[in-house]
């Protein structure tokens, strides 16, 4: 095979390579982008959490 049509043919597969890796990466990115715009978690109403007090003889935090 002549060096040309070899060389067309390496740059034709590096192109289809190189295009499959652009849509891959783009589909990723959107699949992420997805994940991330939905909440972590659900927010936490602190004042409904019980308030910790030091127990005076052992130390340790107990709640009220």
């Amino acid at each position: 095979m002549p060096p040309v049509f070899a060389l067309a043919l390496g740059l034709m597969g590096t192109v289809v390579l190189v295009r499959w890796c652009v849509r891959e990466v783009l589909r990723v990115n959107a699949e992420l982008d997805e994940v991330r715009a939905e909440p972590v978690a659900e927010a936490v109403n602190r004042d409904a959490l019980p308030k910790l007090r030091q127990d005076p003889e052992t130390g340790e935090y107990r709640p009220r």
